[in-house]
């Protein structure tokens, strides 16, 4: 999905922390975690809110490629791998271990990193259906037509009311 898309789900940086804060309220219960893996860079944020909240110290990340010119996906590339230390957490497949990101589209980096911790609790702030089953904790589902407005990738600008946009 592209920004061009006609459905958009501009995000606030107060919204978001507030979504990231609900994520935490239903990780709460889904522990013990040892640690978090972010999958950057949209996971970092979260992670940061979810690691305040739930009082976790040991913060990882796994950097992965995915958009290469902010409009279409491309070919995924890892860009960095997950710390021994942590993979060695629990079982060694990831059980203790909480991955959060931003948004799973596709499923198709959740899968690149469910490979590597298949035991670890995957979160996401925002889910939409492609990738949905990939995930076992999110907050809000958007239809997979939907381009969603990250507060780090906007400015203050007019937003078009629903209806001038699709008048025809």
């Amino acid at each position: 999905m592209s920004p061009t898309s006609p459905k958009a789900f501009p995000v606030s940086w107060d919204q978001f922390h507030r979504d990231c804060r609900a994520l935490a309220w239903r990780l709460a219960s889904a522990g013990p975690f040892e640690a978090i893996v972010c999958i950057t860079r949209g996971g970092l944020v979260p992670a940061a809110i979810v690691a305040r909240e739930l009082d976790l110290r040991l913060i990882e990340s796994v950097c992965i490629a995915s958009y290469h010119d902010y409009k279409n996906q491309g070919e995924l590339k890892v860009l960095k791998d997950i710390a021994p230390s942590v993979k060695a957490i629990g079982d060694g497949k990831g059980k203790g271990v909480l991955v959060i990101d931003d948004l799973t589209d596709t499923g198709k980096t959740a899968k690149i990193v469910r490979d590597m911790l298949p035991d670890a609790h995957f979160a996401a702030v925002y889910a939409k259906p492609a990738g949905r089953p990939l995930i076992d904790t999110f907050v809000t589902e958007v239809s997979q037509d939907t381009w969603i407005y990250f507060p780090w990738d906007m400015g203050l600008a007019y937003q078009a009311p629903i209806r001038e946009g699709s008048a025809g």
